[in-house]
């Protein structure tokens, strides 16, 4: 019987007593394996553009993680399989040559079936290592950020693959069974959540000094000052950016940054990715359904999530503003263990308290991602996973229905170039008192 990744996910978190590392291990890895089980082997090969990457190649890259920061720290390790070393690399430019990123659509070989054994091998070994004791403090701390790492490549693995099987000429679904958003409340506008001007602190302690674990771009904790602002209370919805193509939106240059304009006459954008015509069907992985007016609006970038909150009046908010009203909020949420695999509409609103902070989709600050005050990468190899990506993105809060429960927090910072159409973000509006 086929187990899906939300009932791994489900039973890992709804245990009674914190699972070991061991069985955290087993069910991240289990769960990559049931998220890619409904592609064929052609389907795990595809690489539909050149920032996407195929299913096969996550699974093969997340396994080398493990084998080169895990296992790889054992003296005299040698890998399982040495040419393929630089296949699977992704951008450890310090641990050894990588793979042109644009063309991993081309590693017909190894076969799917070979990665697969790829990774029960390492699996095996990173066992009989828990097992045995003879992981070191060290390589146990790789093998937690090696967790970590693999669910931000589940996640991947799904925008990945809904733009592959999109790009299709027949655009299958990538599951037809996948159940149905609650259907929406009664219809209601966004609040606006006043927040006077205060001192807030930000970030998370440094890991893996603080037993909590946290990416090295959440810290150093540090203090910020935060304006006087209101917050919508929930994020914009798909009816809500419906208004703002009809208004003309996407024909606005004055509207949209310099390099919005050039990005939308290039790409020819006149809706978020995956609307049809019409306006009145998205593609999902479920492939088409009806649009949902009262669903987060998604699939944009920040370019047309800046264009249209200047178009409401209002703007992004900072990565600071979202943090403030986030720490102080249960981290629950549409993720991808409630098995929608889609943003759904927003619960009924309570005056002051935001809605749909975590789960359903990322969302766009205004803030550029860049270092905090005193940061400091991880050391060695590892150092890269974060710090040299600082120039030229944007960050993102807060998670989506394609993010594995458990996994983010309020200070998580995601972080993608403007121009990023297709992961799960949308824009929750903000402006200044």
């Amino acid at each position: 019987m086929q187990i899906s990744s939300a009932a791994l996910l489900k039973a890992s978190s709804a245990a009674t007593t914190p699972p070991t590392l061991a069985e955290r291990y087993r069910a991240v890895r289990q769960a990559s394996l049931a998220l890619a089980a409904p592609l064929t082997a052609e389907d795990a090969m595809v690489q539909s553009m050149p920032d996407a990457s195929p299913a096969k190649w996550h699974l093969a890259h997340t396994t080398w993680f493990f084998e080169q920061f895990v296992l790889g720290r054992h003296p005299g390790y040698r890998p399982l399989h040495p040419q393929w070393q630089a296949l699977f690399n992704s951008y450890y430019q310090s641990v050894g040559p990588a793979h042109a990123r644009a063309q991993r659509g081309l590693l017909s070989r190894p076969s799917l079936a070979q990665v697969l054994e790829y990774r029960a091998q390492v699996d095996d070994r990173i066992g009989q290592g828990l097992r045995a004791g003879t992981l070191d403090d060290e390589a146990q701390r790789h093998l937690l950020l090696g967790l970590q790492h693999e669910q931000q490549h589940q996640e991947l693995l799904l925008t990945d693959i809904k733009h592959a099987l999109w790009s299709h000429p027949l655009q299958p679904a990538y599951r037809e069974d996948l159940p149905a958003p609650p259907a929406s409340p009664t219809r209601d506008a966004a609040l606006w959540i006043e927040n006077p001007e205060r001192i807030v602190e930000i970030g998370a302690p440094a890991w893996p000094a603080h037993a909590r674990f946290a990416y090295d771009n959440e810290s150093p904790r540090h203090r910020v000052l935060v304006p006087a602002h209101a917050l919508a209370d929930r994020p914009l919805s798909n009816a809500e950016y419906r208004a703002f193509i009809d208004d003309g939106g996407y024909r606005d240059p004055l509207l949209w940054m310099s390099d919005g304009w050039a990005q939308l006459q290039a790409g020819q954008w006149c809706r978020p990715l995956y609307w049809d015509e019409a306006l009145e069907r998205e593609y999902t992985l479920e492939g088409w359904r009806a649009l949902d007016p009262d669903a987060p609006v998604c699939h944009l970038g920040w370019f047309e999530a800046d264009a249209c909150a200047r178009w409401a009046g209002a703007r992004l908010p900072t990565e600071f503003e979202w943090e403030a009203a986030a720490s102080v909020r249960p981290l629950a949420g549409n993720f991808a263990d409630a098995g929608l695999l889609h943003p759904a509409a927003a619960p009924a609103a309570e005056p002051g308290v935001p809605r749909q902070l975590f789960g359903d989709v990322w969302e766009w600050t205004s803030s550029a991602y860049g270092a905090y005050p005193g940061f400091r990468p991880l050391p060695g190899g590892a150092g890269e996973y974060n710090g040299k990506f600082m120039c030229g993105q944007f960050v993102l809060r807060g998670g989506s229905c394609a993010t594995p429960g458990g996994h983010v927090r309020a200070s998580y910072r995601n972080f993608f170039p403007p121009s990023a159409r297709w992961q799960f973000a949308g824009l929750r509006l903000a402006r200044d008192l």
